[in-house]
């Protein structure tokens, strides 16, 4: 058993005092790290290392496709795991500057839930309002600060937002203050100066209303809006002035 230790520990040594046996030792410690997580990363096809000394680190790019006339490099996708963006917390155990040395600034995850982002623990220090979609960690600063806090998460793509009857946050910070929006509808009977709106549940002061009628913007603006009995005035009621009788809808931008 001593002879059999022994030639083992003589075997490491020159393993670890050759640079080439040095990488394939590695390498073989991934490779078998890779496996025993199969069920964590799983691939269609094989995973070939001929790209070394690229710009690229990972192709997914493949011939094979079903689809009826697909060109070649067609028919594949990337399923992104989905988290909820509201109770994420990062792990920072491995982040020591040199594994994460940015701290996680560029990662991309799929937010699965609607609502505020939380702030206490290893999370960014600024409250997002995130819905379903794909989302990135923007922390330019990870590195020099070595931490998260400073960082925010931030939407990927489609900036439009599909506002609803229900509350729904905007893409606009105004003052640090995430403006949110909901939309709604009214009907004008002839000589009417004001309008009462339903108040969105915490709205703490109105940041815009447009109003539209037969589907095209109408107005952008009021004479004046009461928080506490929610009449929003259309005109002036020096002048008189008034929408026409019929059926409006509007969208409702306010703060919390």
């Amino acid at each position: 058993m001593d002879r059999i230790c022994l030639g083992l520990c003589r075997n490491l040594s020159l393993i670890f005092n050759n640079k080439k046996m040095k990488k394939i030792f590695y390498t073989l410690i991934i490779f078998a790290s890779i496996i025993s997580f199969k069920a964590q990363l799983l691939s269609n096809m094989t995973i070939a290392p001929n790209i070394v000394n690229s710009n690229v680190f990972l192709d997914g790019s493949t011939n094979f496709s079903i689809e009826a006339g697909a060109l070649p490099y067609s028919g594949k996708g990337m399923i992104i795991p989905s988290v909820d963006l509201i109770n994420f917390e990062f792990d920072l155990t491995l982040a020591d500057g040199a594994t994460f040395p940015t701290y996680f600034d560029g990662m991309v995850v799929y937010n699965k839930s609607t609502g505020a982002t939380l702030t206490i623990g290893q999370r960014s220090s600024t409250v997002t309002m995130v819905s379903p979609g794909y989302y990135y960690f923007f922390n330019p600063n990870g590195y020099t600060a070595q931490n998260v806090t400073g960082g925010r998460w931030r939407p990927i793509g489609d900036p439009r937002v599909i506002i609803g009857v229900s509350e729904t946050p905007t893409n606009t910070i105004v003052i640090s203050s995430q403006i949110f929006a909901v939309k709604g509808q009214f009907v004008v009977t002839a000589g009417n100066t004001a309008i009462t709106l339903a108040n969105p549940v915490g709205m703490s002061s109105l940041y815009r209303i447009t109003i539209y009628k037969d589907g095209l913007a109408y107005a952008n603006s009021l004479y004046s809006y009461n928080k506490s009995t929610g009449a929003a005035v259309t005109g002036s009621p020096g002048i008189s002035s008034a929408y026409p009788a019929g059926t409006y809808d509007y969208t409702l931008e306010y703060l919390k």
